[in-house]
């Protein structure tokens, strides 16, 4: 290896390396104004399911893994959530976690509120996230054989962490619901553990 060409790989190494720096001397407390574009996340996100399919022997098993994936995004969007948000505290309730996922994270996230929120009428227990149009999905084709597959299973992840953090766990499943004009229209449904309803009971009385 000669001189010339030893030189130019520490060239090469010093702008990796102030580049690094620049990503990492960032203030997180500040939202950048630059975005990360659809496409390139879409076929990250691609990447992901096609990685995790590899890795596992059946529809269930890939969701339960995207699942998990959407737990440890969700962890992390929460902390940057509380950093940034100056106006919002961390909640503790059903209802006010329930309207910070459909407002603040979902804005956070895909750049503009979730189309609603729903109480169950069957269940005192279920609520339900529905976005009509929901980003992620828009460029990933589930073939046929898979028909029953949600990939929104990683959102359902994501909104399963953050209603951890806040202190009303959950279970979370993603059902994609089509509806005219809307074949991508997934639906969140959230069934909240027993103790956080009987301590929203609590709570409730104590008024």
């Amino acid at each position: 290896m000669t001189a010339t060409h030893v030189q130019s790989l520490l060239k090469l190494d010093t702008k990796t390396t102030k580049r690094a720096n620049m990503l990492l001397e960032q203030n997180v407390v500040r939202a950048r104004r630059d975005k990360v574009s659809l496409s390139a996340f879409a076929f990250v996100f691609a990447e992901i399911i096609r990685y995790s399919q590899n890795r596992v022997l059946g529809i269930q098993d890939l969701e339960a893994k995207l699942n998990d994936i959407g737990k440890r995004v969700g962890v992390r969007v929460f902390e940057l959530t509380m950093w940034r948000e100056k106006n919002v505290h961390r909640e503790n309730r059903v209802l006010q976690t329930l309207v910070f996922l459909n407002t603040v994270v979902w804005r956070a996230l895909f750049d503009k509120q979730a189309d609603s929120l729903e109480r169950s009428t069957e269940n005192d227990d279920e609520y339900m996230i529905t976005d009509n149009e929901p980003a992620i999905l828009k460029y990933i084709s589930v073939p046929k054989e898979m028909a029953s597959f949600s990939p929104g299973a990683f959102i359902s992840g994501i909104v399963e962490a953050i209603a951890e953090c806040c202190q009303c766990p959950a279970r979370v499943t993603s059902h994609v619901v089509p509806a005219e004009g809307m074949p991508l229209r997934t639906v969140i449904l959230l069934k909240f553990d027993k103790e956080v309803m009987e301590r929203e009971k609590r709570l409730e009385a104590g008024k």
